[in-house]
């Protein structure tokens, strides 16, 4: 096995520079100081976004494949989120020096992997030595002559709809957390309750965790159908749907029922994760404590599937892949100050401030999603 700390950073950039994708945009990629990108557009959409081990993602779970996979998918999300198309990557890694090389080229996959559906470029980064495996990635895009598609467009009357998976990633990352699948994407054949058996099929779950696939051009698809505002579902329905609200001065219903091909697709994982939690297993459970509540917490709470989440105005047709979850309605007067999720108990008493976002007019039952900050 080799090691980082075996090769000199010329030696290690050797192995990886070959393996990325140079992209449609690229003039000029690595080798010098700076690559070179076109920009017909004349102007360009940049993100950037950070992966810590042990924060983000864990080693004992995630190869350097996934990880180039995943951080492609979040930075190309964020692009895509503003109705643009990615051109290119550059990323810089931080890698102890006992960290197998392999894993290093893996990364360099990964991402290549990742930018391939869309024919962004891998352009360039840096590479340091240090304490834990860090992964930032800056990305750009063209927006080919099409308006940002901004947080602060939804209006009253709209509707809000959602493209990709949603709770996917969560199920994963908690079958994961339960013991109920082996990671690199292998399942255990373990039984964990009277008629709950592992399935072949969560290894999708658990796949859609370590190596989301957001649906990169529905981003494009919603701007030029008119979205008034979108973003990239990292951290929650719940808390990036209040992200909207608040940039938008508007409130956000989402339908109870929404996502029923997505719970469905949970809804066995949930089972079993709910009697490895100790939660019982008298049939479906007595309600909102077992199934229901942990596929709720997952479609409304869980984050890092990284689909998108717009509104359109009312009557527009939605393009393919897209599909109605609620609507905006106007901010009450007591919900003024941009409240949430959450930071109010539901608009029931005199002076109480209503949540931004609700599920079926009522306040949400679960929590609004993650805060990598507390996580």
């Amino acid at each position: 096995m080799t090691r980082v700390r075996d090769l000199s950073e010329e030696q290690i950039l050797e192995r990886i520079l070959p393996l990325l994708p140079r992209g449609s945009a690229t003039l000029l990629g690595p080798g010098d100081d700076a690559a070179v990108l076109a920009a017909p557009d004349g102007r360009f959409v940049v993100s950037t976004d950070v992966l810590v081990e042990d924060r983000h993602f864990r080693a004992r779970w995630s190869t350097g494949y996934d990880v180039g996979r995943r951080a492609a998918a979040q930075n190309l999300a964020d692009i895509a989120a503003m109705g643009a198309r990615p051109t290119a990557l550059v990323t810089s890694l931080v890698v102890p020096g006992d960290t197998d090389v392999e894993w290093v080229t893996g990364l360099a996959k990964g991402l290549a992997d990742g930018c391939s559906p869309v024919g962004a470029g891998a352009v360039g980064g840096d590479l340091a030595s240090g304490p834990c495996l860090v992964v930032s990635v800056t990305v750009h895009g063209d927006l080919e002559g099409r308006d940002p598609v901004r947080r602060s467009g939804a209006r009253p009357g709209d509707v809000v709809a959602h493209a990709g998976v949603q709770g996917w990633s969560a199920a994963g990352l908690a079958l994961l957390e339960a013991g109920l699948v082996r990671a690199p994407l292998s399942p255990v054949p373990l039984e964990v309750g009277d008629d709950v058996v592992l399935e072949d099929a969560w290894e999708r779950l658990v796949a859609a965790h370590l190596r989301p696939e957001p649906p990169l051009d529905a981003g494009v698809a919603a701007a030029e159908a008119g979205a008034t505002a979108m973003l990239d579902l990292s951290d929650g329905l719940l808390r990036d749907a209040g992200r909207i609200a608040a940039a938008s001065g508007v409130r956000i219903d989402l339908d109870a029922g929404a996502f029923p091909a997505d719970r469905e697709a949970l809804r066995s994982a949930a089972r079993a994760v709910a009697v490895a939690a100790g939660l019982g297993d008298p049939g479906w459970g007595p309600g909102r404590a077992d199934i229901d509540g942990v596929l709720d917490g997952w479609i409304f709470g869980g984050g890092e599937d990284h689909g998108l989440l717009a509104t359109f105005p009312a009557g527009a047709a939605l393009p393919e892949g897209w599909s109605a979850v609620g609507r905006v309605l106007a901010r009450d007067s007591a919900g003024g100050d941009g409240a949430g999720v959450g930071d109010a108990a539901g608009g029931d008493d005199a002076g109480e401030a209503a949540p931004a976002v609700t599920i079926g007019g009522e306040k949400p039952a679960v929590g609004p999603g993650w805060d990598h900050f507390r996580a």
